[in-house]
């Protein structure tokens, strides 16, 4: 049941901006000329109608590259094109623009190696930090090398997140955490947490990096007991961090902003679920009389970051959840960023999922899509991030946790640990990575969402968006359907008239393949496709 339905049916009608309707209501094409085409679709953009802005769509560069980028030599270009370049050449990007990259904080797991109990090699992690809390700058070369590439290719939003203390300052000395719900960073180690992360900010900055943001922690509301680096953190305990952390970067003279949040799922962010003291975050973090508000710092810009996992099972479960999110992040005026999202939940409904088994790479990208639109045009984040920009794919996992699938040398291992991840072997850009390049090598931070009217279903849906001189309108519209589209358009409220249509479509069998439109023509969408159309303005 959603509470003060009410008030949240009204709220929706503001927020969204598009009308629901059955899958069923497509009137047949009866043009002869394009017989493929079976349906159409009829679509009003509105460009003076405006909402959020965007900041910038990215990835994780957890835990993968700091091999690939060390070890990987032969490929590890290529692989960072594939990632961050805008290019295009004849008519094919090279790669999808990524306009934000998450490096890992780690916590030092990776020195430790069998000692550190995460049995995995590939998801130990370096850290500056020696054991005679000394700062080592020639660590994480695998790493450095990304962010040096990100950096390069015009990617200039970095934000630093953490999944655990240093292991110098937790309780245990491990990366992972036996404290259960509470942190396991020592009472006496908080200022020193926070100078660590602040140290290696300041070092980035002068070094001529866009650090924007500091993440310190990463999904509170898991206790991280195995497996990988990760720390439960109550609500009080995550505020008294970002204090510290706060005076760290004034004392420092670094404008970089600190990302609170980083919640396992949206839910925790506005009531309370599973842990009082790790739920309704929101309220803690902003309710001005809250004993954890965080609102009236100087690095704290009235922002909160969660991830998709787990309430993107069905196309009404998703919208209903951020519909909730929305209402709630407008009551206290904090702006919202999605971290997070791959593949994980197992809850997915077989009516708009065949499974993972039987579920080709493709679908799996087109499933991504319903996620991005949704927390797009219904959550209203500013902000959009994929889980991890490469791994190597095992157990049946295809491209659900992944960007880039890597293969090393001597092949997949089916094993607990992926110990030959130092071999270099081969890479292969998924459906995922151009599915996301469909949004982030088009939609460029500064861009505005602004008004779709059309008949939306959870097999057909777009957005459109408005460049900050206003020349440039991007529409990305998913098509799931076995049937092709023609878009019947209506615009409003165009600065000037079209001067040139330019599409870029991934199926299956496409990667961004550009086509030109003429103006005088209606756009096609293929079957089962996301397309992202770029028309320019006089």
């Amino acid at each position: 049941m959603i509470p003060n339905i009410k008030c949240l049916l009204m709220y929706s009608a503001l927020l969204l901006t598009s009308a629901c309707s059955d899958d069923s209501a497509e009137t047949p094409s009866t043009d002869p000329d394009t017989p493929e085409v079976s349906v159409e679709k009829l679509v009003t953009i509105n460009a003076g109608q405006t909402y959020q802005t965007i900041v910038g769509f990215g990835a994780s560069d957890c835990w993968c590259p700091s091999y690939v980028g060390k070890y990987w030599t032969s490929s590890r270009e290529a692989i960072s094109r594939l990632l961050f370049s805008s290019d295009i050449q004849s008519g094919q990007p090279q790669g999808i623009g990524l306009s934000m990259w998450r490096v890992n904080l780690g916590g030092g797991t990776a020195e430790q190696g069998d000692d550190s109990g995460i049995e995995d090699k590939s998801r130990r992690a370096e850290s500056y930090l020696t054991d005679n809390l000394t700062l080592d700058w020639t660590r994480c070369e695998g790493q450095r090398y990304f962010l040096q590439r990100a950096n390069e290719l015009g990617c200039d939003n970095i934000v630093l997140f953490s999944n655990t203390p240093p292991v110098q300052y937790t309780k245990n000395g491990k990366g992972y955490s036996n404290s259960g719900s509470v942190s396991n960073l020592k009472e006496d180690c908080y200022d020193d947490f926070a100078a660590y992360m602040a140290d290696v900010a300041e070092h980035y900055v002068n070094q001529g990096y866009s650090i924007t943001h500091i993440s310190p922690v990463n999904e509170p509301q898991y206790d991280w007991s195995s497996g990988q680096e990760g720390s439960g953190w109550t609500n009080s305990e995550v505020a008294s961090l970002i204090r510290e952390l706060d005076g760290a970067l004034t004392e420092r003279g670094l404008q970089v902003d600190i990302l609170p949040g980083e919640s396992g799922d949206w839910e925790y962010l506005y009531k309370s679920k599973s842990d009082a003291n790790r739920s309704n975050v929101l309220s803690a973090f902003y309710s001005t009389g809250s004993a954890n508000y965080i609102g009236g710092l100087d690095h704290v810009n009235n922002l909160i970051c969660g991830h998709s996992y787990w309430t993107d099972g069905t196309w009404d479960g998703m919208r209903n959840v951020r519909e909730l999110l929305a209402l709630a992040a407008k009551n206290y005026g904090v702006e919202v960023w999605q971290s997070e999202w791959s593949m994980l939940g197992d809850g997915y409904s077989s009516s708009e999922f065949v499974g993972y088994d039987s579920a080709s790479e493709m679908d799996i990208a087109l499933y991504m899509s319903k996620v991005i639109h949704n927390d797009l045009t219904v959550a209203g984040v500013t902000s959009w991030c994929y889980w991890t920009s490469m791994d190597v794919a095992r157990w049946g996992h295809k491209n659900r946790f992944l960007l880039i699938s890597l293969v090393p040398n001597g092949g997949v291992q089916e094993t607990t640990s992926v110990d030959n991840i130092d071999q270099e072997g081969n890479y292969q850009a998924t459906p995922t990575l151009w599915v996301l390049g469909n949004y982030s090598r088009f939609i460029r931070p500064g861009y505005k969402r602004i008004e779709v009217s059309l008949t939306e279903s959870r097999s057909f849906f777009g957005s459109a968006w408005l460049s900050e001189d206003g020349k440039q309108i991007v529409a990305v519209y998913s098509n799931l359907s076995d049937k092709g589209v023609r878009l019947g358009e209506t615009h409003e409220g165009w600065s000037g008239s079209v001067k040139s249509i330019t599409t870029y479509t991934t199926t299956s069998s496409k990667q961004l393949q550009q086509a030109t439109v003429s103006v005088d023509d209606e756009v096609v969408l293929d079957a089962e496709s996301v397309t992202t159309v770029v028309y320019e303005l006089n």
